[in-house]
């Protein structure tokens, strides 16, 4: 199976092949420079999940002011073992190093195909190939995993049963957030039921030989409700803030949050998707595992009608899960061109 990791390893590459060249003015290059890094909101789920009224109130509503100005976070104190999480890189990593037969048979084509891997985006209609090689599974409410390696599904399982429960934790927050019952998002859209959606996606960046040049992910919002991410201490992820990228450097242990699309369908607005992209290196590999959290697939969402101003209105049409997924998978990652698909203001 080809791959930008066996692209690399089977030639010494010198520079960038013209496939994979992320736009062709200057002006297309500059907009993949780096910004300087700035604080971003913490929140510390320790807190959130306090008995004492008082410091959870206070948390839930600087958790609140973080999915409004920012729409991510960076959460400490989550009580996910550092050893679970190591063994998850590990295991993923392992994955990856896996001779290209012993993958082959993941190479599946269709979106909901429960385990898949390979390159880019969507080959079909992306324009650039991106540097970067993934390993997508659906892992709620079917549980699925490969075979290789060997211990890849036993970790895989428990680390995924916890940023499920971080997740409804953070939405029961998030919840309160909006002057609503703490239970009203995960009932709503069925957060909590057995049968729930949640993907993990790993994503690899191999070392680039003209980094300025390449793109591991072009700027795209992400769909679903919540995405947990964490990542190999290689940096990588930037976030667009106030009109600039932010290149996001995450505390030691920490988990990395973003608000998704549905987020922002489900609050009218008030909750925006961030924009974030991966930007690549000529030095390490970068690493990075995400869990992608919604409702379960056939659930309508739309604007929660608690959250719709009569003088506002509804700004996005419904739409089920399983649809937005398939919308998105039939274009090219950019922006939040999906959710604008939605509008009622285009």
């Amino acid at each position: 199976m080809f791959s930008v990791k066996e692209l690399v390893e089977s030639v010494r590459l010198t520079s960038l092949p013209s496939n994979y060249i992320f736009g062709n003015t200057e002006s297309d290059r500059h907009r993949l420079l780096m910004e300087p890094e700035e604080t971003v909101p913490i929140i510390d789920f320790s807190l959130l999940t306090s008995h004492d009224p008082h410091q959870r109130s206070k948390t839930i509503t600087q958790l609140g002011n973080a999915c409004l100005d920012w729409g991510f976070f960076m959460v400490i104190n989550h009580g996910v073992a550092e050893t679970l999480r190591d063994e998850m890189v590990r295991e993923t990593e392992s994955f990856f190093d896996l001779r290209g037969d012993e993958k082959k048979q993941y190479a599946g084509k269709k979106l909901f195909d429960p385990i898949r891997c390979g390159t880019s985006f969507n080959a079909n209609v992306d324009k650039t190939l991106l540097w970067r090689d993934y390993l997508k599974i659906h892992v709620h409410p079917h549980f699925n995993a490969p075979a290789k390696p060997y211990g890849f599904s036993k970790v895989l399982r428990e680390y995924c049963e916890k940023t499920r429960e971080m997740a409804s934790e953070l939405l029961r927050g998030i919840s309160e957030s909006l002057g609503l019952e703490e239970r009203y998002i995960n009932e709503k859209l069925g957060v909590e039921s057995s049968e729930s959606h949640q993907l993990f996606v790993a994503n690899m960046y191999p070392p680039c030989p003209q980094p300025e040049l390449a793109m591991g992910l072009p700027p795209h919002s992400d769909h679903g409700l919540l995405t947990i991410l964490m990542q190999n201490g290689i940096q990588g992820l930037q976030v667009m803030h106030k009109g600039k990228w932010v290149l996001i450097n995450p505390l030691p242990n920490s988990f990395l949050v973003n608000t998704g699309d549905h987020m922002e369908i489900l609050t009218n607005g008030k909750y925006k998707s961030v924009v974030h992209r991966a930007v690549v290196n000529n030095k390490a590999t970068r690493i990075s595992i995400g869990t992608a959290h919604g409702p379960p697939l056939d659930t309508l969402v739309s604007p929660a009608k608690e959250l719709v101003a009569d003088d506002a209105g509804q700004a996005y049409l419904g739409i089920t899960y399983r649809n937005y997924l398939e919308l998105q998978q039939s274009k090219s990652l950019s922006g939040k061109s999906c959710l604008d698909h939605l509008s009622f203001s285009m």
